[in-house]
């Protein structure tokens, strides 16, 4: 049995509503996660029955639990919305893992909420079995992220455009806090409320700060900090998100809501899958800027707070947006010299890393293979994987210099090596894979691609020659691939 807390329950109900997940006819466990099971403290014998099942397919109500659907805005492609909400998602409750750190545990997919604007609040398999699959990836690539900890079919029929099994996911965050939360209260003039949220906040994900002179200042460049180096471990893996709307920027770091996202496959920093993003605005190369533009909305909301003084609280703000760009490019360079073997930045580096980006740009490069292969190039390493960059006679050439400026790193040659297949996955949960595993799993109700998938990508520095299929970009690429809003 678990023994959930409530803590953002006990807050002003202004900030949720209460609901009750509807009760799926036939739930049907998928799949569990077993490492984060045990961090919460979470016995397998009681998520594999009956009262795990029914507790996180909403089928039965853990006594301690106090289930919500949190309230928040947001701008949704530069858009204003001032009421959106959990629409889709139920929180459950809070509970203390082995740490004693707070954990959310949310259902999605389990029914209406007062934020549904005209959906049903359900979930297709397809959308649950693809954020568990890239949740658990991003996690092991060590990229901050929400988690996922339980999958099930719902036996029942959802329909969208056609009729999709039903499926529910149990999302696992330190914090479901959004820009846009902050936003809600900020728009309407309660800045009574962003106040007690900001306390809320750093209270739970940012103690350290509590103490601070002035703690929402503190509090403000945290969250800066933590989304600089979310984005510059996205920007380093190739992975674009698809849909950074306020609403889905996590105010503590994490990676939220995973709908249109997608690895890249060739460079391209132009690289677009969301299917409603037809103006490139949420692309791979806006990502940082982007990310920026929903600080400064986040700074916006805490003015008040900042000084006691309105043209001196803009004054801060600003400075602390301005420094967004030397924040990021500090993390960003960090990751990229790491995969680049390189221990120190010396003179030359930041041509070199650029003439690289450059050459798999004008020859269509593999992101993670142009990486990944500096390994085996590094310690003249035959591998079939070879034939996806060599056939770059530029790429070639730039591997000379690469290997001249590593001879003036203080380390040994399997020293360098070993940092760089620490730092560059052989296996990301490529597109055409995940497609594959998903249709898999709907056309035949056969979950053996899923799994097969899901524990490579969940040793994603790994190589196996055997592997090869799951290592190799696709065939044909898909240029007009595109995913969409699911779960």
């Amino acid at each position: 049995m678990l023994n959930f807390e409530n803590s953002f329950h006990k807050l002003n109900n202004n900030f949720y509503e209460n609901v009750v997940p509807s009760k799926p006819p036939k739930p049907e466990t998928i799949s569990f996660n077993k490492h984060l099971s045990q961090l919460l403290g979470i016995k397998t014998s009681w998520i594999k029955g009956t009262e795990g099942l029914e507790c996180f397919t909403g089928k039965q109500i853990i006594k301690s639990s106090n289930p919500l659907a949190m309230v928040y805005a947001g701008h949704q492609f530069g858009n204003w919305v001032p009421r959106l909400g959990d629409g889709r998602a139920i929180l459950l409750g809070e509970i203390l893992d082995q740490n004693n750190e707070r954990w959310d545990i949310q259902l999605k997919g389990s029914g209406l909420t007062p934020f549904s604007r005209n959906g049903d609040g359900k979930a297709t398999l397809g959308p649950v079995l693809r954020e568990y699959l890239m949740s658990e990836a991003m996690y092991k690539l060590g990229i901050p992220t929400t988690h996922a900890l339980f999958i099930a079919k719902t036996g029942e029929n959802v329909y969208r455009e056609k009729v999709y099994p039903g499926a529910i996911i149990t999302r696992v965050a330190k914090s479901h806090i959004r820009v846009g939360t902050f936003q809600y209260f900020a728009s309407q003039g309660q800045y009574d409320l962003v106040k007690v949220l900001m306390d809320y906040v750093i209270r739970r994900n940012f103690p350290e700060i509590n103490n601070d002179r002035n703690k929402y200042l503190s509090f403000l460049k945290f969250v800066i900090d933590a989304q600089a180096k979310l984005i510059s471990k996205w920007m380093n893996v190739g992975f674009i998100h698809g849909v950074m709307n306020t609403d889905n920027c996590s105010i503590i770091g994490d990676t939220i809501d995973y709908g249109p996202c997608a690895f890249m496959d060739k460079y391209n920093e132009n690289t677009v899958f969301s299917s409603i993003d037809t103006f490139g605005r949420y692309s791979y190369k806006n990502q940082p800027i982007i990310c920026q533009w929903n600080l400064a909305q986040l700074a916006n909301c805490i003015l008040p707070f900042l000084s006691n003084e309105k043209e001196k609280s803009i004054k801060i703000a600003q400075h602390e947006i301005d420094r967004f760009p030397e924040v990021y490019n500090d993390y960003f360079s960090k990751e990229i010299f790491k995969k680049l073997g390189f221990s120190h930045k010396m003179e030359n580096d930041n041509k070199l890393k650029d003439e690289l980006f450059d050459i798999m740009k004008q020859d269509e490069l593999d992101f993670t293979l142009s990486f990944s292969n500096l390994y085996f190039k590094l310690l003249n390493k035959d591998n079939d994987l070879f034939e996806f960059t060599d056939k770059s006679r530029a790429f070639t050439k730039w591997i000379s210099k690469w290997k001249l400026r590593l001879k003036k790193e203080k380390k040994s040659i399997t020293q360098i090596a070993e940092n760089l297949k620490k730092s560059n996955p052989i296996i990301i949960p490529r597109n055409h894979l995940v497609e594959e595993a998903i249709k898999f799993a709907l056309e035949r109700d056969n979950f053996s691609k899923f799994f097969k998938l899901l524990k490579l990508v969940s040793d994603p520095f790994k190589y196996k020659e055997s592997n090869f299929n799951y290592y190799k970009p696709p065939n044909v690429l898909d240029k007009n691939f595109k995913t969409y809003c699911g779960t």
